[in-house]
């Protein structure tokens, strides 16, 4: 089973991208510590040429923690055949009980990477190497959380055993739930629904009007993280009801399968990034008033505004197609 492509990409990938982040936090270590622009010191004059190295490694090593967030659901969702009792990525993840500490970890990297990616994205704009420190100190605080994804990871793989039998998605997230993730499904429909809507709303008025004014970014941002975590209450309590129509199948990962038209990974997709772009406007607000960052940053800042709105936007049309098109109709008491 380790021989796997997918299990192999991710073990590999998550191998080189731990060493490139280890070697880039003992030089970005030396550049919080030590650089200064208005120093014309030879000291200086190597760690300005060294950031550009550890900035291109810390940049693809990110990258990578972006995307093996969905390659470790698809790898995990492939497996289940060699599982008696799995019908998804639910009963495979179950099968020992390094699998959704491992997918929470996953979730966790993709949104922090997303977020350093953003601030290394707007200190490519300054020609002072306005944020080279502070994103390097963020770098050494996220790298704890990058080691400890990649080893529970790896002790999720290489345990995984063909022998046990686990728990299918309808007894994880059903009605009668039991094992890890019993408390992911426990959601309540009305209220779930009622805070995803509302959020919504609240978070395109709160865009409109950072976009119009260029102010209320830091309401933005929490805006945009309460949708995020209202998209994924939906997803839990009622959008995986009216897509199955079945009452009692609230699966989040059986909605990644062709009989439902892949509609997961446009979900998935929408809510995640959204959720990066949203909390990206927050995380540069404190750089506006930085002198070589006066127009980078609110360019930066408007470009993610906009992507969030769109693909949050795009979570909540094809949720609420799902719910009109389902042939499932909910009685809520």
């Amino acid at each position: 089973m380790i021989f796997h492509p997918g299990i192999l990409a991710l073990l590999l990938g998550s191998a080189l991208s731990c060493l490139m982040l280890l070697y880039s936090g003992y030089h970005g270590a030396a550049i919080a510590r030590g650089f200064d622009v208005r120093s014309g010191s030879e000291r200086q004059l190597v760690l300005e040429r060294r950031t550009y190295l550890v900035s291109t490694l810390v940049s693809y090593a990110m990258g990578f923690q972006v995307l093996s967030l969905f390659l470790f659901v698809f790898t995990a969702d492939r497996l289940h055949p060699l599982f008696s009792g799995a019908m998804c990525a639910a009963g495979v993840l179950n099968v020992n009980r390094f699998g959704y500490p491992a997918l929470l970890l996953k979730v966790a990297c993709f949104l922090f990477a997303g977020l350093w990616l953003v601030l290394n994205a707007a200190d490519n704009r300054g020609y002072d190497y306005p944020i080279v420190r502070k994103k390097y100190l963020f770098l050494l605080v996220l790298m704890p959380l990058f080691l400890a994804e990649a080893a529970v990871q790896a002790l999720f793989f290489l345990r995984l055993d063909p022998n046990v039998i686990t728990s299918c998605c309808g007894a994880l997230f059903g009605e009668e739930r039991s094992g890890v993730p019993s408390w992911l499904g426990g959601f309540p429909v009305l209220p779930s629904m009622a805070g995803f809507y509302l959020s919504t709303l609240v978070f395109l008025a709160a865009g409109a009007h950072f976009c119009r004014k260029g102010k209320g970014g830091y309401l933005f941002a929490a805006a945009a993280s309460a949708v995020f975590l209202f998209s994924a209450a939906a997803l839990l309590s009622f959008l995986g009801v009216y897509i199955y129509e079945l009452p009692s199948h609230r699966c989040p990962f059986c909605v990644l399968h062709g009989e439902y038209g892949y509609v997961g990974y446009l979900l998935y997709a929408g809510f995640l990034g959204g959720g990066v772009s949203g909390a990206g406007v927050g995380l540069l607000m404190p750089f506006r008033k930085v002198e070589s960052l006066k127009e980078a940053v609110p360019f930066l800042q408007g470009r993610l505004a906009r992507a969030a709105m769109i693909l949050y936007v795009l979570f909540a049309a094809v949720s609420t197609l799902e719910i009109i098109f389902s042939d499932l109709r909910l009685v809520i008491q």
